[in-house]
């Protein structure tokens, strides 16, 4: 990745992050659950589209786009690509579906559909409140399911040097199944919007931070 492209990827993050910290300042993401549910919960919780077709199926296409990736690190897809781009796109998309799982796991955050006024029994408390509980399961943010899309940001900076057309495709199209996956786990009460927003800034600022160890070398050129 070249240096100006290096500097607007940090752009994007920073520019990013301000964003979300400015949404979760406003305090908009209960109001927007909210259209989604009820004192009786979600209706749209276990739906044939948000429960199977984008939560169950995602973790398929995830399945799929992983097995891409490995199968091209070990015989290139792209023979336009070095051994250091493929496999560090292996490592990097890794390394995103591994970390968001973990942050997951020492969250105190309940999901939307654990809150009293749902129709279950946690209170709602900020994220940005650490080690506050809520009287909820918690273990709810950031969103893992989303990271099933937006850890493919590997593809974009994978791709970026010897094929940029299809880089620009792949990163659109990782953006689009991400935000499907985000919208349908908010209105099935698994997540706030926020918890989409913030597994895309992490994992998109992970690929930035990596882009550098997947640029290749002269003497790479052609492995």
């Amino acid at each position: 990745m070249r240096l100006p492209d290096l500097r607007r990827g940090w752009l994007v993050a920073l520019a990013g992050l301000t964003a979300l910290l400015l949404w979760d300042a406003a305090g908009w993401d209960l109001a927007v659950v909210r259209l989604f549910a009820d004192a009786h919960g979600f209706a749209l919780r276990d739906h044939w589209l948000t429960s199977g077709l984008l939560h169950q199926g995602g973790r398929w296409v995830a399945t799929g786009l992983a097995v891409v990736l490995l199968i091209n690190a070990l015989r290139p897809l792209w023979p336009g690509l070095t051994r250091r781009e493929r496999w560090g796109a292996v490592a990097l998309t890794a390394v995103s579906l591994v970390l968001i799982p973990l942050m997951k796991q020492g969250s105190n955050t309940s999901c939307p559909w654990d809150l009293a006024e749902f129709g279950g029994v946690a209170h709602y408390v900020s994220h940005w409140r650490f080690g506050v509980g809520d009287g909820g399961p918690g273990h709810c943010f950031p969103s893992g399911h989303a990271s099933s899309a937006f850890a493919f940001f590997s593809l974009f900076f994978m791709l970026r040097r010897a094929y940029p057309r299809q880089a620009r495709i792949a990163l659109g199209a990782v953006l689009v199944l991400g935000t499907l996956y985000g919208l349908a786990q908010m209105a099935r009460g698994a997540h706030y919007p926020s918890h989409t927003m913030w597994t895309a800034w992490i994992c998109w600022t992970l690929a930035v931070a990596a882009a550098p160890a997947l640029r290749a070398r002269d003497a790479d050129a052609g492995t």
